[in-house]
């Protein structure tokens, strides 16, 4: 709590708020502390196929306040369940109409149960410091009676083990944050999987009508797939773009890789960062629940939403279904060529998508959203074309460009010089392709990546923290490999240099041997005799020619 925050008086409150005990009147769950998980148009799409024509809802938790703008203006009748007390005024005076509850969940006893209650942000702040936190099986028992029969319940769970854990570097369990008077982990009754929180609703009196695991993050969910979709083999061009990094975080893996590995091995739903559960109260003898028709997925790509269907995609609202092509994604291809430093197959790679571009290929498509299936190009739901079209070499270089980007910022490895920028890069794997690009089609190639929605962003931060101890290691290798290398040259130059020595001494003993030799009598009179002799044939040489 902020401690030098001023007492608030809560004669002053609204009248559409209502304490009910345990309210935190300091303290506000809509700070950037804990945050609040950042639900969009998936989350949107989905609540408004559960919604009630005619009924009571219920939103427990803190929720964007978009989502809860949007809830508040389609439902008939509308409450808010809320632990802090600034929430719950700021939420009351942007809605005089709406019902705002103010403290634990606990203590709220209506009346009347609610035909639907959503719990996006899920079960661990709807206690409050004032009292023990309870069990998460006794919130969600809790929860569960404010479900009407027939009704239904929308729950958020957070998954300790999710795929978003494994890639960052800093510790999410116990940060020393305000918000963490209670440590999270020590909870039994916390459902570690799918499977527990079926148990867990079920034991509430509910049945699962459908369980979706969001991607790519807890923070920013923008994908939901239910369970029957991750039981099928997804198409790479779907999975891949599940995964999304943060600049905020630091990271100790590349998601895309991670992630990519996740659903390779059909791990999506026990790894999901997220869990979003659909569960309904079973309907008295003498009434009915109403039928409603859940999607099988929701996608979110840009500010374009995507239903997934057992046969491909459509877009929302109202757009044509497409199936989903074969094949595996243009970057994928590109980094596994890079990380065997094949430069044939990039050559061929990018000159092919050279000549697609220039025969009329999609100018809005990138390499992380084309397939290519061995002999043609394919785009998966790309954006919406600029209205004039630019010049193929353009598209092509922002396309990658693009990929440059992508892939210095992760960390890949490449068969070209380091440290290399992405213009740098961008230029060779133009040429590569067969085109020349300058600067100024570089230019035309960002202001393009910008129009379209989908800018690649500049790394600003150093790779990943799996991909520094990589380099590391790797160096360490070298470094390792190098200094062998010297120690074998030093013991064959300590050698030499021994040999060296032994033949100056050698050479020492023959100069003084010699010396002594041309001091003694003998040497001395047949060098004095052997003049003459010398004289004489030289002069006969004279004489003779």
């Amino acid at each position: 709590m902020e401690a030098g925050a001023h007492r608030v008086n809560t004669n002053e409150a609204p009248d559409n708020v209502r304490l009910i005990g345990g309210e935190m009147l300091l303290w506000s769950d809509m700070s950037g502390l804990g945050g609040v998980v950042d639900w969009r148009g998936a989350a949107l799409e989905l609540l408004g196929r559960v919604l009630p024509d005619d009924g009571r809802v219920l939103l427990v938790g803190p929720h964007p306040q978009a989502l809860v703008d949007d809830v508040v203006a389609r439902a008939s009748s509308a409450a808010v369940l809320l632990r802090s007390y600034p929430d719950a005024r700021a939420l009351a005076e942007r809605h005089p109409g709406l019902t705002v509850h103010c403290g634990r969940l606990e203590l709220l006893a209506d009346e009347e149960p609610y035909e639907l209650v959503v719990a996006l942000d899920g079960l661990l702040r709807t206690h409050s410091a004032e009292a023990p936190a309870a069990a998460w099986d006794e919130a969600l028992g809790a929860l569960a009676d404010l479900v009407a029969p027939g009704g239904r319940l929308v729950l958020g769970v957070h998954n300790d083990l999710g795929v978003d854990r494994f890639v960052e570097a800093r510790p999410t369990g116990r940060e020393c944050a305000d918000d963490q008077w209670a440590p999270h982990g020590f909870d039994p009754s916390y459902p570690g999987g799918p499977g527990a929180l079926d148990v867990g609703l079920e034991s509430a009196g509910l049945s699962v009508q459908r369980c979706y695991a969001a991607f790519p993050d807890r923070r920013a969910p923008r994908s939901l797939l239910s369970r029957e979709a991750l039981g099928f083999d997804l198409p790479e061009a779907l999975t891949f773009a599940l995964s999304a990094g943060d600049g905020d975080r630091m990271l100790v893996a590349d998601p895309l890789r991670v992630t990519r590995l996740v659903f390779r091995h059909r791990l999506g739903e026990e790894l999901a960062p997220l869990w979003v559960a659909v569960a309904t109260r079973p309907p008295r003898a003498t009434g009915a629940s109403r039928t409603v028709e859940l999607p099988l997925g929701l996608i979110e790509d840009g500010q374009a939403l995507y239903e997934l269907t057992p046969s491909g995609t459509r877009r929302l609202p109202g757009g044509e279904e497409r199936p989903v092509p074969a094949g595996r994604v243009v970057e994928e291809l590109l980094v596994e060529a890079c990380a065997r430093e094949d430069v044939r197959t990039i050559r061929e790679l990018l000159s092919e998508l050279a000549a697609w571009l220039e025969e009329g290929g999609e100018v809005s498509a990138a390499a992380d959203s084309l397939v290519h299936d061995g002999e043609r190009f394919a785009a998966v739901n790309p954006p919406a074309a600029p209205a004039t079209p630019p010049e193929p070499r353009v598209v092509l270089c922002r396309i990658l460009w693009r990929f440059a980007v992508r892939l210095l910022a992760a960390g890949h490895h490449h068969p070209w010089p380091w440290p290399l920028e992405a213009d740098q890069l961008t230029l060779t794997l133009c040429g590569m392709a067969g085109h020349t690009c300058d600067p100024g089609d570089l230019d035309l190639a960002r202001k393009l990546d910008a129009e379209l929605g989908r800018p690649a962003e500049l790394a600003a931060d150093a790779p990943a923290y799996r991909d520094l101890l990589s380099a590391r290691d790797r160096l360490a290798d070298q470094l390792t490999a190098a200094l062998a290398r010297i120690a074998r040259l030093e013991t064959k130059l300590s050698y030499r240099e021994r040999e060296l020595v032994r033949a100056k001494a050698k050479l020492r003993r023959t100069q003084r041997k010699a010396t002594a030799y041309r001091r003694t009598l003998g040497y001395r009179l047949s060098r004095r005799l052997a003049r003459p002799r010398k004289v004489a044939r030289r002069v006969m040489r004279l004489l003779s020619g």
